[in-house]
């Protein structure tokens, strides 16, 4: 398989040294900490719709799933690594481009404030072939608010996908926490998801630890089926995710998005 070269691994550190200063090490979904802390200004500018070929795909309601997904299949040697949309532009990309690079498709999370200010976002996602979702409008607490702040939070970003793809996303995951509330999930169905996406492996990397120890984190709990949570932003990330499909080729482990996961 292909490597990152040096000039790539530069290139997404450098794009991560810039993150600090935008603010976007406060992506990661923590539980603990301050439940509202956008990650991009509360003033961004309103997202320009950016038509696609075709409109984009809708949410589809699998019939042997629970209304909150932890993982697919356990039978099937194929596994989704999920992101969570928001942070550099560049860094993103990069880590699309070195999935791509491999034959993988991945699913992205899109927080509607960093959809915002980064429009072209959904385009360059969706044209790779990966599935783009809903990660709440500003990435805060959404188990933690009232019924009304909730339901703002899941509509602000699913308007915005509307917008700029045709459609609400293909799924919904809370900001903040690995599970949604039950009041969430309901809020979540009658948005149009007949599906949370909840993930049974999570990197760590927005703690940034090093991309070592990501690779060792996702690989020590991947398995068939497995959902894993990462997030765009981090220059970790981008480094750690050569070794990690170099060997999920290697035990015939395929890299698909959450759709394909569970198709």
């Amino acid at each position: 398989m292909d490597r990152v070269t040096t000039t790539d691994r530069r290139t997404a550190l450098r794009a991560g040294a810039g993150l600090v200063a935008g603010g976007a090490l406060a992506a990661g979904c923590a539980t603990t900490g301050p439940a509202a802390a956008p990650a991009t200004p509360a003033r961004a500018p309103a997202a320009k719709a950016t038509p696609l070929t075709a409109p984009a795909p809708a949410p589809r309601a699998f019939s042997r799933q629970p209304p909150q997904i932890t993982h697919g299949p356990r039978d099937r040697p194929r596994i989704a690594l999920t992101f969570h949309g928001q942070g550099d532009p560049g860094i993103a990309t990069a880590i699309l481009t070195e999935a791509e690079k491999h034959g993988a498709r991945v699913t992205v999370l899109a927080v509607g404030t960093w959809l915002d200010t980064h429009p072209e976002m959904a385009r360059r996602i969706l044209d790779g072939g990966h599935d783009l979702g809903n990660h709440t409008q500003r990435h805060i607490a959404v188990n933690t608010l009232s019924e009304a702040d909730a339901l703002a939070e899941i509509t602000g970003c699913a308007d915005r996908l509307k917008r700029l793809t045709g459609s609400i996303g293909t799924w919904f995951r809370p900001s903040r926490a690995p599970a949604a509330s039950p009041l969430v999930q309901r809020l979540a169905h009658r948005v149009g998801y007949p599906h949370v996406l909840s993930y049974d492996v999570d990197s760590l990397d927005f703690t940034e630890p090093g991309a070592p120890a990501v690779t060792r984190k996702v690989l020590s709990e991947v398995r068939d089926g497995s959902v894993v949570s990462m997030h765009f932003g981090y220059a970790g990330t981008v480094a750690a995710l050569p070794a990690v499909l170099q060997e999920l080729d290697r035990r015939g482990l395929r890299a698909v998005t959450t759709t394909e996961l569970l198709s």
